[in-house]
């Protein structure tokens, strides 16, 4: 991981760029199931187009005394993302006008984008700032837009059950550690714990570009996430040690919720609960309506809520450690264990099922073809085909019809044997 995180946390990832499409091939030496797909560029996906790719070959201000500042080559947090070419001088009051800084944080270099419009500027920690003097300054921003592709990442890590889990992550933010890298680097973990032995659901991780990548890949894979998605969750800043986040998918009641808050509410320590309100990454396109998937999230220090997010401040060993992602690994195992042990029955018949035709329902002519043990009630039995409809575990049922779990389960296996339900 130190040496993954050595190699693409100084890339200048953005929405389309070559940079993109690196740490994809770095992250495949670390998990052989990760493929590399793309979008081509103007592709219309619902109501956007994808954007051309940016490249930046030099970046640069050169002040009256000939000293060079705001050097994209030292950081590229120094350029505002997808800024346009330019080459000119400027008297310090113009320049001002395209300078980004922060006084609450005087040491940082924010983190700025002008994706969807034609723009350019610099970043500059305010310490800096404040030491720009008059006179004139050469502006040099060497960039280029082109049409290409904008790449993302998919692992499918296939199960006995067509059913999916998903995890979403973004790798569109260059030189930040919670926000961006721990979620890449979280989900590699993530992927490498999965494949150490066979699995009941399959698993779908992907690796996109925030917001448009996102939309993109719903817009191409919308029928099968329909279909197939029982649980998905969004992995961004979850690298640090400040607390754990939840935050809930719009409907809040989803196997998502339900399954991330069971481990949730059992965390020791400092911890926070959101609502769809607090809402800013990708839960935004997942749960939109019209796609209503299930997908929450599990964070550490949320986004926006931490002094150095979008700052050149957040950095590894400051503000992510191994130990705050393996906190967090260790969450969405436990999440993961959850699953891998639930059965959710959907019933096989439309309305309720002939039950006398399977034997499983008292009839006064017959009544020693009555099959069912003492302790399970017709009516228990009844209402356990009400609740299957493949979203509630047996788990759920036993507490929704008010029966122990271990008659429930007899319930389940009467029901299986006579292939009344099927299990997802």
């Amino acid at each position: 991981m130190k040496n993954l995180i050595k190699k693409i946390f100084p890339l200048n990832r953005s929405l389309v760029s070559d940079d993109n499409y690196k740490t994809l091939k770095y992250m495949q030496k670390f998990t052989k199931k990760l493929k590399i797909k793309s979008f081509k560029s103007g592709k219309k996906v619902f109501d956007w187009r994808i954007p051309k790719k940016w490249s930046v070959k030099e970046a640069y201000i050169v002040t009256p005394d000939k000293k060079k500042i705001c050097e994209y080559g030292k950081n590229n947090l120094h350029l505002v993302s997808y800024s346009k070419k330019i080459d000119k001088f400027l008297n310090l009051k113009q320049l001002k006008k395209f300078l980004h800084t922060r006084k609450d944080l005087p040491k940082a270099i924010p983190y700025i984008t002008s994706y969807y419009k034609k723009s350019w500027g610099f970043c500059i920690s305010y310490d800096e700032f404040k030491k720009l003097k008059k006179g004139k300054y050469k502006v040099v921003i060497d960039s280029n837009f082109e049409n290409d592709k904008m790449h993302y990442g998919e692992i499918l890590i296939k199960g006995t059950l067509s059913k999916e889990i998903m995890f979403s992550t973004y790798i569109c933010h260059p030189s930040m550690a919670n926000n961006e890298l721990s979620g890449p680097l979280l989900s590699i973990m993530i992927a490498n714990f999965l494949m150490k032995k066979k699995r009941r659901y399959t698993y779908r991780i992907i690796f996109t570009s925030e917001t448009i990548g996102t939309i993109a890949y719903i817009n191409k894979n919308i029928d099968v996430l329909k279909k197939n998605l029982l649980a998905g969750y969004i992995l961004t800043c979850v690298g640090d040690e400040r607390c754990f986040s939840f935050l809930p998918s719009r409907h809040g009641n989803t196997l998502s919720d339900l399954y991330a808050l069971k481990i949730f509410n059992k965390i020791k320590g400092k911890k926070k609960y959101y609502t769809w309100l607090d809402r800013a990454s990708d839960e935004r396109q997942f749960c939109s309506p019209g796609i209503d998937l299930p997908v929450s999230s599990i964070m550490r220090s949320k986004y926006g809520s931490f002094k150095e997010y979008h700052t050149s401040l957040d950095s590894f060993g400051k503000v992510v450690t191994m130990r705050g992602l393996k906190q967090t690994l260790k969450i969405y195992r436990l999440i993961i264990n959850n699953f891998e042990k639930s059965f959710f029955p959907i019933s096989t018949k439309k309305c309720e099922p002939f039950m006398t035709k399977y034997k499983l329902y008292p009839s006064l002519n017959n009544r020693s073809n009555w099959i069912l043990p003492k302790e399970i009630k017709v009516r228990n039995m009844m209402n356990f085909l009400s609740w299957s409809d493949g979203k509630n575990s047996i788990e759920s049922i036993s507490k929704k019809i008010d029966l122990n779990l271990k008659n429930t389960k007899k319930i389940f296996y009467i029901l299986k044997k006579n292939k009344l339900i099927s299990i997802q």
